[in-house]
């Protein structure tokens, strides 16, 4: 039965709650006593707070609290804290409610915005419920992950729907809130609601707790022979969980029948770039590596995987299990320290409890166990006493093995400790920012009022609530120099505070700095149809860039390498140390217009003093990838960034979203175009997921949902799309033009051998007339360029000689059935001749095997 046939209409509470447990029971589940009492204060119009541990079927109160809403004929939301979750459960509620009842709001995108359920982050509702106050369209919010309401830079978010939002029916979900006595009165004071709160339940799967002061290679294989797999060994740094994968493989951690079976079901499988050949060889092994800084098709691929029971042990950090049903019997975590941005500190109990509660899943174990590692000098020290036995010689002779230097003390007595303690009671963390003001002034009415209560009805104490206040005055008095908000004495005596420009409707909801960006667009020159600018694409490109989040692993790694170049050239200056110490503070990764775009922030924020909330942040990922005519895995190892190719990926997919969205259309020039393309194909080849979730929200085919297969289908052919397979050729020549302005022509010679084996390596080998028979070597290259460099001084490799125009295609033989583009690339002498170019074959079989342009260089000839 479809749960949507069982709607009880009119709504009546009682027929609500057995309509939705017939339905339930009809897939074979029995409501734990938890949920029954849950789904009974929902039905019967109560908030609910549900703090349970990991496992008791949170999910499956919220989806009756999302039915009993749709009963009754009202609108519900669900949030969570990050988008990849709401994302996980729109997909996942369209299955159970179909695709007509479903939306979701993420900022990039609206899906059928107005569907009865909603999935959003907090920070959508939060601003919807300040722009709208008590008459925002929701009747009820369902808000998951709920212990985020204590996190500093975010917890606002999931405060400012309780305070601004009267007439809703509040879910609140977490297996990790502490003592909410108090939050259950303020919220019934708030709602005029009672509010049920059922915690302390005990878990479906009981869990065990050991301290293990074995080495953790013997505390693992202990773990895998009696059974206790899978394993989960929690790291708090991506290096750390890489490594002790790696060193698991000299372990007989799967049998031979078990790699077998996983070499069969990955057989298919596209490892593309470097850190997928070492995953791929560790799977093969029964490991499984896990964390944020994956690609996320290697994510999905781990988590398919123990999904079906394949990888015994599987090595990753804290982050693990947010909304994903990975089934792991037993929890090893390497340490209860952690650094967190600041300090290294011990665990709180609610991050502890957070990791733990991963351990033992309903439908999968009967129990479940969890370890904590001693600290290696600790586990040394017993190794010791051990190997001297009852000997009381050698105990006395036992050098035990001190705690590093600065180590943060923790040892058995803090497992102990942390095992018993109960969840830290949540603590507020509300903020006041211009987007807050602005959208409050937006909604119309008594501001001033509407202010007030937000800053002195809310959850922090009076000294932080006056610092708020003050806060609010000066943001309040910023607003009103810069003319964008305006007050009236009215004639009862108060103040009538309005805006004078119209908020976008998106505002403040995922790329706050867009309107900035937009004008700063207006300052960039395409130049004319006949001399266009040679910048002006990438330049367009610096702009958007400066807007986003910077991708911290690239920055850094782009830092390191400047330093060391700038060091080398100081050196060969002849610079003293000191000198060069000091001089290298002020040497950092690159940044594009940094000093247009700073006059330019400068000059907007003050017509616009509400951007102050965010921070500009010039920098050069897209940028510096086309510059240095790098594929995505050349561009991961030039950086050493193998550990981190999901972040660079997402960022690479945030910025082709929002060139795509962000860019008018009447300012794309076909170079700009041509870009924007090629960025989206360069995604797309290393891992379509990202780009083929987000056109699946944009043009939803919501019959097609599925995807439990464990190899995906491989992404479009590399040819479909022409002008960013164009671009992918030019950047190819375009290499070839950098190595050869600076005669590096044993460089040259190793491109043509790699581009030779890819070449004939493909599944069609070479094509048939393509010639593609010799391979130009570095002495080739060399008597190839020198009659060129007798006549030109130097080769240029400015924003000129990337110019189209100096590229030429013929596809003659490709029509033909050649499989072949024969293709010029003209070089830029300092006279302007460009009389000299490379001659080169495209081959496209190859090039469609491989996910990216197989060019190979012919000659270099005069016309």
């Amino acid at each position: 039965m479809r749960l949507l046939d069982a709607l009880p209409i009119p709504f009546e509470a009682d027929a609500a709650f057995d309509a939705f447990a017939n339905w339930v029971a009809d897939g074979g589940i029995t409501l734990y006593p938890a949920q029954e009492e849950s789904l009974i204060e929902i039905v019967s119009g109560a908030n609910l707070i549900l703090s349970t541990p990991t496992g008791t079927g949170k999910s499956l109160v919220a989806t009756g609290a999302h039915f009993t809403a749709l009963a009754q004929g009202r609108r519900t939301f669900y949030t969570a804290p990050i988008k990849a979750l709401v994302s996980e459960k729109f997909f996942a509620l369209v299955e159970i409610f179909g695709a007509q009842n479903v939306g979701m709001m993420t900022g990039d995108s609206a899906v059928n915005a107005d569907a009865p359920i909603i999935c959003c982050t907090a920070e959508i509702l939060a601003n919807l419920s300040l722009r709208m106050g008590p008459d925002t369209p929701v009747g009820q919010v369902v808000m998951d992950e709920f212990h985020f309401y204590s996190e500093p830079d975010r917890g606002w978010a999931w405060q400012v729907p309780l305070l601004t939002l009267p007439n809703v029916q509040f879910i609140l979900m977490s297996a990790t809130l502490g003592d909410v006595s108090w939050l259950a009165d303020d919220l019934s004071r708030r709602t005029g609601r009672e509010t049920a709160v059922v915690t302390g339940v005990e878990r479906p799967v009981p869990l065990h707790y050991y301290y293990a002061t074995t080495p953790v290679h013997e505390t693992i294989d202990e773990l895998l022979t009696t059974n206790q797999s899978p394993v989960y060994v929690v790291h708090f740094s991506q290096l750390a969980a890489l490594e002790r994968a790696q060193a698991l493989t000299s372990s007989a951690v799967a049998t031979r029948a078990q790699r077998d079976e996983i070499g069969e079901a990955i057989a298919g499988f596209r490892f593309t770039t470097s850190f997928g050949k070492t995953l791929n060889r560790l799977l093969r092994a029964g490991i499984g590596v896990h964390h944020a800084g994956m690609l996320p098709k290697y994510r999905r691929l781990v988590e398919q995987l123990a999904q079906r029971g394949l990888l015994r042990v599987i090595c990753g950090t804290d982050t693990l299990g947010v909304g994903i049903n990975v089934p792991i019997r037993t929890v090893l975590i390497t340490a209860l320290t952690k650094f967190d941005g600041i300090k290294m500190r011990q665990l709180n109990a609610r991050e502890f409890h957070q990791i733990a509660g991963r351990a033992g899943r309903a439908g999968y174990d009967t129990a479940g166990t969890v370890v904590v590692q001693a600290p290696e000098h600790e586990a040394e020290n017993a190794k010791a006493v051990e190997k001297a036995g009852d000997d009381p010689k050698k105990k006395k002779k036992i050098v035990r093995k001190k705690p590093p230097e600065g180590f943060v003390s923790w040892g058995e007595p803090s497992f102990t400790r942390i095992v018993s303690a109960e969840p830290e009671r949540l603590s507020s963390s509300m903020q006041v920012s211009h987007a807050m003001l602005l959208n409050v002034i937006a909604r119309g009415g008594d501001a001033f009022q509407t202010m007030r209560d937000l800053i002195f009805d809310n959850h922090e104490p009076w000294l932080k609530q006056l610092a708020l206040a003050r806060t609010a005055l000066a943001i309040y008095r910023t607003l009103r120099t810069a003319g964008i908000v305006t007050q009236t004495p009215q004639a009862d005596g108060s103040v009538r505070i309005r805006l004078t420009v119209e908020l976008q409707p998106n505002f403040a909801l995922n790329q706050p700095l867009s309107p900035f960006a937009l004008a700063v667009f207006e300052l960039l020159d395409p130049g004319t149809e006949d001399a266009p600018s040679s910048t002006y694409a990438l330049d367009m490109i610096s702009v958007l860039e400066s807007t986003l989040d910077d991708p911290r692993p690239v920055i850094s790694a782009q830092q390191f390498a400047a330093r060391g170049e700038a060091v080398a050239a100081m050196k060969a200056e002849g610079i003293e140390y000191d000198q060069r110490m000091e001089l290298l503070e002020s040497v950092t990764h690159p940044k594009p217009l940094e000093e247009l775009l700073e006059a330019a922030f400068e000059t907007y924020s003050a017509s616009q003093p509400w951007i102050g909330d965010f921070e500009l942040r010039p920098k050069s990922v897209v940028r510096d990838l086309y510059e240095r005519s790098m594929s995505f895995g050349e561009f991961i190892a030039f950086y050493k960034l193998a550990r981190s190719e999901g972040v660079v990926l997402r960022y690479l997919s945030d910025a082709y979203r929002a060139a795509r969205q962000t860019i008018p259309t009447e300012a794309k020039t076909e170079e700009l175009l041509d870009l924007i393309e090629w960025l989206g194909e360069l995604v797309r080849q290393v891992d379509s997921s990202l780009l083929d979730e987000w056109e699946e929200l944009i043009h939803p085919d919501l019959e097609q949902l599925g995807g439990a297969e464990i190899v995906p289908p491989p992404p479009p052919s590399i040819l479909t799309n022409r002008r960013a397979f164009t671009v992918l050729v030019r950047n190819e020549l375009f290499r070839r033009v950098q190595l050869a302005s600076r005669e590096a022509y044993d460089a040259l010679g190793e491109l043509e051998t790699a581009s030779a084996a890819l070449s004939s390596g493909s599944s069609s080998g070479p094509s048939p007339s393509s010639g593609l028979g010799h391979v130009l070597s570095a002495d080739e290259w060399a008597d190839a360029l020198d009659p060129y460099f007798e006549e030109h001084d130097t080769l240029l490799i400015d924003a000129d000689a990337r110019n189209p125009r100096l590229l030429s295609i013929d596809e003659s033989r490709a029509d033909a059935g050649a499989g072949v583009w024969l293709v010029r690339q003209t070089l830029h002498d300092p006279q302007g001749y460009h009389d000299w170019g490379i001659d080169a074959e495209v081959d496209l079989p190859a090039s469609v095997a491989e996910g990216t342009a197989i060019v190979r260089v012919t000659g270099v000839s005069r016309l």
